[in-house]
């Protein structure tokens, strides 16, 4: 199979959907990669790696979409790359369709066999191609508002971690899953008061037993949620209902309420976000207030960890895009459930329950398109 990698053109989006490692297992089975020039050069990731590696370098984005049988990207195809796109082409990548109507009837249009990352599921639950930039993302949304906590950025002035003889800062995160997990650590490890709220009981129980009466635990209702929030400097919000929009746990009129210079950070800003004064930001610019709270929901934000970020994904995504590339979509998805579950548009059809729930389609199951 001929396979393409383009370069990322979202905001400051410098991850590349496939290494040089990644190309070179390709290649070993037979395939022909093609790479557009630059793809991984602001990471380190030169032309001269790729061709050793066995890829052709092609020089725009528009030879590598006309030629690849498969598109292998990081993030969602903008408007203009989605137009490049065509029947029987496999694109694999995050889309996070839910949310987002205009890329979802733009690839519906394509007829092109659309697999998302973050709807593939694992052997043992989870989902593992979503969970390396969960994980990226919880210990960054930490960072992110800690940073933003500082006055010159909008926030209170307050230090996460306090010094001695002065309170640390009061960290709420809003779900209990890798993304919250990943938060709670990093802001543990800083010194933050950290309450974790989550709809799972036994997932709580999991979080007390590891780090014990350093953190607070809450079953999440919508007055604990309130409370919570009310008294926090600063919010993560982690939920997540795979590839369907997030739920808005937040009202604006929580926000409201909010201390002045409290920071949100809303890692689910990809479905959606979960606080219903959220919209997407990018790393150029990064927040906005409302209401005194700063916000911060930036839609790529293992983006800005670039090299970390695209070495963790590739060890997600390489095997499933080998079955694709040795078996075609059709056979590789009938002989892995989980690699099915990835499939969100395919031949003009949307193939996702959740994604033909919130947007309003008639849902194919993804069976029907295998014959």
């Amino acid at each position: 199979m001929r396979i393409g990698c383009p370069k990322e053109i979202k905001n400051h989006e410098y991850r590349v959907g496939l290494t040089p490692a990644s190309v070179r297992e390709l290649a070993a089975r037979g395939h022909e990669v093609l790479v557009q020039t630059g793809a991984g050069a602001v990471i380190g990731l030169a032309d001269d790696q790729y061709v050793a590696a066995g890829a052709s370098i092609v020089a725009d984005a528009a030879g590598v979409y006309a030629q690849a049988e498969m598109i292998v990207k990081v993030k969602e195809p903008q408007p203009h790359e989605c137009l490049m796109l065509r029947a029987g082409q496999i694109l694999y990548t995050y889309l996070h369709l839910a949310p987002d109507p205009e890329q979802t009837a733009a690839l519906i249009k394509s007829g092109a066999i659309c697999i998302a990352y973050e709807t593939i599921t694992g052997p043992g639950g989870g989902l593992p191609l979503l969970a390396p930039m969960s994980e990226v993302a919880g210990r960054m949304a930490i960072q992110a508002g800690a940073a933003h906590l500082e006055r010159s950025k909008g926030g209170m002035g307050i230090l996460l971690g306090g010094v001695p003889g002065v309170a640390p800062a009061q960290v709420v995160i809003l779900g209990g899953g890798v993304v919250g997990t990943h938060a709670l650590q990093m802001a543990v490890g800083m010194g933050a008061r950290v309450t974790v709220l989550d709809t799972n009981v036994d997932r709580l129980r999991q979080l007390d037993l590891v780090f014990g009466n350093r953190i607070g635990t809450l079953f999440s209702t919508t007055q604990s949620v309130e409370e919570a929030v009310l008294g926090a400097d600063l919010v993560i919000g982690g939920v997540l209902i795979p590839g369907a929009a997030a739920p808005k746990l937040v009202t604006r009129a929580m926000v409201a309420r909010m201390k002045q210079g409290a920071v949100v950070v809303d890692v689910a800003i990809d479905q959606g976000g979960c606080f219903e004064t959220s919209h997407a930001t990018t790393h150029a610019e990064p927040t906005f207030v409302v209401d005194g709270v700063v916000h911060y929901c930036v839609a790529n934000m293992p983006g800005a960890v670039a090299r970390t970020s695209t070495f963790a994904l590739n060890n997600a995504t390489i095997a499933h895009a080998l079955a694709l590339a040795d078996k075609g979509w059709r056979r590789a998805l009938h002989e892995n459930v989980h690699l099915r579950a990835g499939l969100n548009v395919a031949a003009g059809m949307v193939t996702y329950k959740a994604v033909a729930k919130a947007l309003g389609y008639a849902y194919a199951a993804p069976e029907s398109l295998l014959a």
